[in-house]
């Protein structure tokens, strides 16, 4: 087998042609790599052209939040939609957001949390339904309904849907076997396919079970293996057997272990460069991408600012001398 990947120092200059020539190369062995999102003006002279959004010798911050997907794409094969957890995104915005992008882009979208939170948190935005329990918590006709059936015309261009479940409290979800069994009666009443991916992200240390991981590959739904404050470390996880519940997996690279999602916002904004290299997870990654390609399976690894400070500079560490043509 070819060799993987080096362990390099970061390059002293953003190679953008070089990235986005290794990330192709995984993308046709069915190795989809990118970001958690995209709207960072810290990308700008790594993935973003600065001059693409001037308007009047100015920088339009409002151009680039519109336009810059597309340039992204021409970098990576892939993004994740963290956009869609806030909202039941209408079909005008679905039409608009794939007629922006070319139809190589690859999109994993987290469900809304009206389907994913059971009660939701004393905070603002939530306004009279704050601390309230959610009555339409794991209802699969709303989510049918609200966020599959308008997403089917662009089927082509979904990799992967997934649920997030933020940390239950014990008073919110009293123990693990009652979120997997809620959770079973969910997935059971799903629809299948071919072209349709689930995955499942959970917050709780303590659910990830023999048990738990079991249910999940019954309905051949991928756990993501994700680099979360309090989930076991990545490399943990990885090595679990048990834990590739489907014919595809997930990754999504977060945060340090033991490091809170708001000290990483303040360390690390505006994610212009690497602040702290994570060694670890990047060698978690490697194994998965190494996994998948002697299974031959699909992968799709989303990496996340606040890991080490600049999402696209650990991507470009992680597929650094891949061994690649």
């Amino acid at each position: 087998m070819l060799p993987l990947f080096g362990d390099e120092d970061l390059p002293s200059k953003f190679d953008r042609e070089g990235l986005a020539k290794k990330l192709a190369a995984l993308r046709d062995q069915g190795i989809y790599i990118g970001g958690s999102s995209w709207k960072y003006e810290g990308w700008l002279d790594q993935i973003y052209t600065r001059s693409r959004y001037t308007v009047r010798g100015r920088f339009s911050k409002t151009r680039f939040e519109q336009e810059c997907l597309a340039e992204y794409a021409e970098v990576f094969p892939i993004v994740c939609g963290d956009f869609s957890f806030y909202q039941f995104p209408s079909d005008a915005f679905w039409h608009k957001l794939f007629a922006g992008v070319p139809r190589t882009l690859q999109f994993a979208f987290k469900v809304p949390e009206d389907v994913t939170v059971k009660r939701f948190p004393m905070h603002p935005r939530y306004g009279a339904k704050a601390g309230q329990e959610n009555e339409a918590f794991l209802n699969p006709e709303i989510f049918q309904t609200a966020f599959l059936n308008p997403l089917a015309p662009f089927r082509s261009q979904t990799a992967v849907l997934i649920f997030e479940f933020g940390a239950f409290s014990k008073s919110t979800m009293e123990d693990g076997e009652v979120f997997l069994q809620t959770l079973h009666r969910f997935l059971k009443r799903l629809p299948k396919g071919e072209d349709i991916r689930y995955a499942v992200e959970i917050r709780n240390p303590e659910f990830l079970t023999p048990r738990y991981l079991s249910m999940l590959a019954h309905h051949g739904v991928a756990h993501v293996y994700n680099a979360w404050t309090k989930m076991p470390p990545l490399a943990d996880q990885v090595a679990m057997p048990e834990a590739h519940t489907a014919n595809f997996a997930v990754s999504r690279a977060l945060l340090r272990h033991g490091r809170a999602y708001e000290e990483a916002v303040a360390s690390f904004a505006p994610y212009t460069e690497v602040q702290d290299p994570n060694p670890e997870v990047r060698t978690a990654i490697r194994d998965l991408v190494a996994y998948a390609r002697s299974k031959k399976e699909k992968l799709y690894v989303f990496v996340n600012n606040r890991l080490e400070g600049n999402a696209p500079l650990t991507i470009q560490s992680i597929v650094n001398d891949d061994g690649q043509d």
